[in-house]
């Protein structure tokens, strides 16, 4: 006779097999373009020296991006200099493969494109952008030693105003040219100060003051008494909620700038890939960097350590570049004539 069979077993033992079925049918349909990055190293190349706030964003993209691309090996590269133009070029000029990424400046680039600055390879309109994440103000501060308390203040002094940034082209150099000449005052550029740099000639009185993101030059503001004196934003600074936003100094004749400079603000911290890649590589690395923008750990961590997050997608980021790149030839021939570098 044959034996019964044993269904107590065959229903232990049939959840099994269909996980394991499962498991394989997904292995044999993971999608090859993520699969490209197993075992491979992706760099982020952050355009600035180490310590500031974009270096910040890019290690803490490295540290998560990786849980998205699984079994890559996510590096931070710090590629100063030129006011950001050198990590660009770095960025735009690798193969189109998904393993290199941007991570800096890249609407202050804006501006160093529109004047055709010596030096860029690039052109942003090409790049493969793959999300923006942070959109916050850009602020105007003054050191607690100076006299300056006000824009009238500033605007009626009898010395140049000593302002500090990373470099010629940088985003706080052209911020500063543009500001002095839409509000009319005397700023004196004093490039050269990368990272935290700016911030100890400012507390050493070597520097008056400086503009650049909200989350960059909040510790001068809360911790050290510096004041804002002004915002570059279309929204209100929660640290300054006092402090004027350039939109009330339109006239005019000054408005197609200051549109520009609010323009680009909201390109706070937008992520580059190089040009050309690949479709489906396009858009693992767009997916993973909304997963990873979007995760609860990031997020929690990015809280603790001040390091705002709000997300826009690559598509839309790309359309912002594309859009601010836009401008009428009047506009051209002012940002050329305030961002060519003195002689």
């Amino acid at each position: 006779f044959r034996k019964k069979p044993n269904v107590k077993l065959i229903s232990l033992i049939a959840p099994l097999i269909l996980l394991i079925f499962s498991l394989t049918l997904a292995d044999a349909q993971v999608n090859p373009d993520l699969k490209f990055f197993e075992d491979k190293v992706v760099n982020v190349v952050v355009s600035t020296k180490a310590g500031g706030g974009y270096d910040a964003y890019g290690r803490m993209l490295a540290r998560y991006l990786r849980k998205y691309l699984p079994k890559s090996v996510v590096i931070v590269r710090n590629v100063p200099g030129a006011g950001h133009i050198i990590g660009a070029n770095e960025v735009y000029l690798s193969k189109p493969n998904g393993l290199t990424i941007g991570m800096g400046n890249y609407k202050g680039l804006i501006f160093t494109q529109i004047a055709g600055l010596p030096g860029i390879k690039f052109d942003l309109a090409k790049f493969s952008w793959l999300a923006n994440v942070s959109s916050e103000p850009q602020i105007l501060i003054m050191g607690k030693h100076t006299p300056f308390k006000s824009i009238k203040d500033l605007k009626d002094s009898s010395v140049p105003v000593k302002m500090g940034m990373s470099g010629v082209g940088s985003s706080a150099y052209n911020y500063t040219l543009m500001v002095g000449n839409a509000l009319g005052i005397n700023f004196k550029t004093i490039p050269g100060l990368s990272g935290s740099e700016a911030d100890m000639a400012m507390l050493r009185g070597e520097i008056d003051g400086q503009i650049g993101s909200l989350d960059n030059l909040r510790p001068m503001v809360e911790s050290e008494g510096s004041k804002v004196l002004l915002v570059i934003s279309r929204r209100k600074a929660s640290l300054a909620p006092e402090a004027p936003m350039i939109s009330s100094f339109v006239t005019p004749k000054t408005k197609g700038i200051i549109d520009l400079m609010v323009a680009s603000a909201e390109l706070g911290r937008p992520i580059p890939a190089p040009p050309n890649l690949p479709p489906g590589r396009l858009k693992v690395l767009r997916d993973a960097m909304e997963k990873t923008f979007k995760d609860p750990e990031l997020l929690a961590y990015s809280e603790k350590v001040k390091l705002p997050i709000s997300f826009t997608s690559g598509e839309d980021t790309q359309k912002l570049f594309v859009g601010a790149l836009n401008q009428s030839p009047e506009i051209v021939r002012l940002v050329k004539e305030l961002t060519q570098p003195e002689k």
